[in-house]
């Protein structure tokens, strides 16, 4: 059985499997700190990142009764900490090659809070009331 053929257009090469659909995306590339990157990878990476610890920490805020804007902030460093060590420790990138680290930090930040308060407004109200 073929695993799949390599197809060039506009100078990017992209995999095919045998039933003509992409490649999925490469999970190892996200701890590969040889890995390329373009600019909408890493962003999209680094949002759903953050996206991720939004959800999880919304959900352990709302179960444990935490009220109050310090853990607001608190959530702010956690997931910019982790994005940060995330793209300059692991990933080892150039950060002025995307931009620097405002835009890098400021991936996805907007939609994250977001669903972190949603997720812990709604858990707090449904466990707590």
């Amino acid at each position: 059985m073929k695993e799949g053929k390599s197809v060039k257009s506009n100078g990017q090469q992209q995999h095919y499997h045998q039933n003509g659909h992409l490649s999925p995306f490469k999970f190892a590339k996200l701890l590969d700190p040889e890995a390329s990157w373009d600019k909408d990878q890493l962003g999209d990476v680094l949002h759903w990142i953050r996206q991720a610890v939004a959800l999880v920490c919304g959900l352990l805020w709302g179960s444990i009764p935490l009220v109050g804007g310090i853990w607001i902030i608190l959530f702010l460093l956690i997931s910019s900490g982790i994005i940060y060590g995330y793209y300059a420790i692991i990933l080892k990138i150039d950060e002025e090659d995307f931009g620097g680290h405002g835009a890098l930090l400021q991936e996805g930040l907007f939609a994250s809070i977001t669903l972190f308060l949603l997720a812990w407004i709604l858990v707090y109200s449904l466990v707590h009331f």
